[in-house]
């Protein structure tokens, strides 16, 4: 993959012609079979930008490695991508693509005005990266391939004033389903997320320890998610599901932890332990302050005396 080869689809018909399929039967909604779509661009690797949505399922010969386990891929594979996001394909050792699976195509006009329109950018796994994409087992794969089977016929049909209603609503069910199953991902990959957990508080710590926000400000959720080699969202909703807090929250209470530190241990004035733990203004120190213990920073220093 290089930067400076890019090439953006605004429409589902160009994504069509660029893997050689036929033109699909909806000019905003379509199920690719993944079989059809393997064969590759003469041009490729190369970065793809797509205007629409795309939702994937797919099995290839071979393993994953999630987090510090590894998962075969006769496991249902299914993976999420919003409007804008880059992405490339490359060929493996054998030099063919050897999947399996389908790809559903939804463009944002499909959605207008209605409420999925807004609803659909609630889902973080469309910001997810490809290592956090969701394991099917058997009985789920079936679920969510039952949908995609009548979403495919209901445009394959004779289109009515009910048809964008039925396909959306069989959208939102399979969103539905896909986070009820993430749900259950992150239930049973407690091992792995625990790992996470641990990783992200030993740097949080060590951000801390360091002093570098003294140099470089409060470490910010963008600066722990790369430093974990995760995205935002999907760090976020594995320390929710693990204590209930947010990734920023977490950055919140640690600030908040290092603060009564401070103020019960050394003679600092407020402004400079609020300036040493990266904040801008005292004031906002003293505002975030406030409103996790209820005491001013001040108030909680004379407690001690």
């Amino acid at each position: 993959m290089t930067g400076e080869r890019i090439h953006r689809f605004k429409s589902i018909s160009e994504f069509h012609r660029f893997r050689n399929l036929p033109n699909p039967q909806h000019p905003l909604i379509s199920v690719v079979n993944v079989e059809d779509a393997r064969h590759l661009h003469v041009d490729e690797p190369m970065s793809l930008v797509l205007d629409f949505y795309m939702i994937a399922l797919k099995r290839t010969n071979g393993k994953v490695k999630y987090g510090h386990q590894q998962f075969d891929f006769d496991e249902g594979l299914m993976s999420f991508m919003a409007p804008g996001q880059v992405f490339s394909i490359e060929l493996g050792e054998s030099g063919e693509l050897l999947q399996s699976g389908w790809i559903l195509l939804i463009h944002p006009d499909f959605l207008w005005n209605m409420p999925l329109a807004k609803q659909i950018k609630q889902y973080e796994f469309f910001d997810y990266s490809v290592g956090e994409a969701l394991f099917l087992s058997g009985k789920e794969e079936d679920t969510i391939n039952n949908i995609i089977i009548n979403i495919q016929q209901e445009y394959q049909s004779n289109i009515d004033n009910h048809s964008q209603h039925v396909m959306i609503a069989h959208i939102e069910l399979l969103l539905t389903y896909a986070d009820r199953f993430y749900h259950r991902q992150f239930i049973t990959r407690k091992k792995s997320n625990h790992q996470l957990l641990v990783r992200f508080e030993t740097l949080l710590n060590d951000y801390f320890k360091n002093d570098e926000s003294l140099h470089t400000g409060l470490p910010t959720v963008q600066y722990i998610s790369d430093n974990l080699h995760v995205s935002a969202s999907y760090l976020s909703r594995v320390l929710k599901m693990l204590t209930g807090q947010s990734t920023q929250q977490h950055i919140q209470e640690k600030t908040i932890e290092k603060a009564k530190e401070k103020l019960t241990t050394t003679d600092m004035s407020v402004s400079e332990i609020a300036y040493e733990l990266g904040f801008e203004h005292p004031q906002s120190f003293s505002k975030l302050f406030k409103a996790k213990t209820n005491q001013s920073p001040l108030e909680f220093r004379q407690g001690f005396k």
